[in-house]
Parts: C-alpha cells; sequence; structure tokens
C-alpha cells in the first residue's frame, strides 16, 4: 500500500534501508526517569544526533515532537503497563491507529510478552493492530519480547526467534526483539523472520564499547536497525552517542 510505503521512508533511511529508533515510552512503565525529565530536549538531543524515529505514547506527542527544528519520524506506543501492577508483563492496549492517524504519526508499534499469562489477549490485540494499519496505511512495529513464568532467560534463542517469528507471522511489518548475546544464535533469528528485524537495548548497558558492539553484531547478522532507549537518552551526549549507532547502523553490509 503505498501510504504505508510513504510512511515507511519518514522512519526507515533511504540509503541504507535501516533505522535507528530511540523509544521514549518509560514514563508509563516506570515514570519520570532519569533522561526523560525533559521530554524536548531529550528528543531534540537524539534528533540532532541523526535519530530516525523516536516514540512515544500518545500524551507526549504535543510536549515535544517536532517542535524543535529537528525532522525526526514519530512512532505512537499502543500499549501499556507499568511496573506498579499486579503483573508488569500485562500489557493493554490504550490508543487505536485512528488516533494515531490524527496525531501525525509515521506508524505505530505495539508491546507483546510471548509466555506472559494473557499472552492470548495480547496476541488478539496484534492481529486487530495489524488490521487497522493495513486499511490505513500505517506500518506497525510490533516488540516481540518471550516473557513469562516458564521463560528462564528471554535472550534463549529458542524462545527469542519464536518471538520474532510471531510478530511476522501476524502481520508486523517491523520486529523489536532482544539481541540473544552471540552472532550464531541471533542469525538464526534474523533467518526466521521474514520482517526486518531491529534490536532492543534493554537496561542500562555497562559501557558504550559492550553496546556499540551488540549493535555492531547485530548489523552484521542481518538486523534492520536498533530501538534503543534508556542506554541513549541517558548517555552523558546523548547526540553524540546516537551519531555513533548512526554510524553504525548505517553502514553497509
Amino acid at each position: 500500500m503505498i501510504g504505508k510505503q510513504i510512511r515507511l521512508e519518514r522512519i526507515i533511511d533511504r540509503k541504507s534501508e535501516h533505522t535507528v529508533i530511540v523509544p521514549m515510552d518509560h514514563g508509563v512503565t516506570v515514570g519520570p526517569i532519569s533522561g526523560l525529565e525533559d521530554l524536548p530536549k531529550a528528543i531534540d538531543d537524539v534528533a540532532k544526533g541523526g535519530a530516525d524515529a523516536v516514540l512515544v505514547h500518545k500524551g507526549m506527542v504535543q510536549y515535544g515532537h517536532r517542535g524543535y527544528g529537528q525532522d525526526v519520524g514519530l512512532i505512537i506506543h499502543l500499549s501499556a503497563g507499568t511496573s506498579l501492577g499486579p503483573d508488569p508483563n500485562n500489557k493493554v492496549l490504550v490508543c487505536t491507529v485512528r488516533e494515531a492517524v490524527r496525531l501525525g504519526a509515521d506508524a505505530v508499534s505495539v508491546h507483546i510478552n510471548v509466555g506472559a499469562d494473557n499472552e492470548s489477549q495480547m496476541l488478539k490485540d496484534l492481529g486487530s493492530i495489524a488490521k487497522d494499519c493495513s486499511e490505513l496505511g500505517m506500518p506497525l512495529l510490533a516488540m516481540m519480547y518471550p516473557r513469562g513464568k516458564d521463560i528462564k532467560s528471554e535472550h534463549d534463542a529458542r524462545y527469542v526467534k519464536h518471538a520474532a517469528r510471531v510478530g511476522a507471522e501476524l502481520g508486523a511489518d517491523i520486529v523489536k526483539t532482544v539481541y540473544t548475546g552471540d552472532k550464531k544464535t541471533f542469525r538464526e533469528v534474523v533467518e526466521g523472520c521474514p520482517a526486518p528485524i531491529v534490536i532492543a537495548g534493554g537496561p542500562k548497558i555497562d559501557s558504550e564499547a559492550s553496546l556499540l558492539k551488540m549493535i555492531q553484531e547485530a548489523m552484521e547478522c542481518g538486523a534492520a536497525g536498533v530501538s534503543i532507549g534508556r542506554n541513549v537518552f541517558q548517555a552523558h551526549d546523548r547526540s553524540e552517542l546516537t551519531r555513533k549507532i548512526c554510524d553504525i547502523v548505517h553502514r553497509k553490509y
């Protein structure tokens, strides 16, 4: 669909066909954490560094997107759940694709925890959102994580490649998931998922060098980019780190 393709070009670099996304939706999950107290400044910093898109909840669009001279794609997150709830793995829909269209979104995203107690409802939501996205020409990013009481490690390639494949099977245009920790197993994840894969950053990584090494390895395995939040917006120099990430992601592989 032409509308979906036009919007995808706003969040994916046309030359490299890769993307650097900085999610800033953490305020719902954990509150106003360090780095996101001033959302407009955080968005401006990563945009200056060359980020292709930022990801926020619907209520935050009015507080900082595209207001400071830097052009950056807008992804609106449709799922929510707080760390204070009885089951942090339970994500519910709090926004619709039509709302996102009205807000000027270039894409939408949903969060699915494969293996969670309410997996069935989240999968149903994913299918429904994919349908709406197809009808309205809106790209869909599916955050696919293996999480639940029977998941011993969310980085286990057996679970990661299953979760990623579910996202593609149910209609995602881009799948976000975790890096497995090594190139051999992550290559299996990429090969088993026909949709482009971007990697998550996860909790704060111990060093910038470790972060960049993880990104480099993922790209060498065929990843389409990154969707990294805390490790970018909590960095000492967000613009400079974003530039370094973009240099790796937009390299030709």
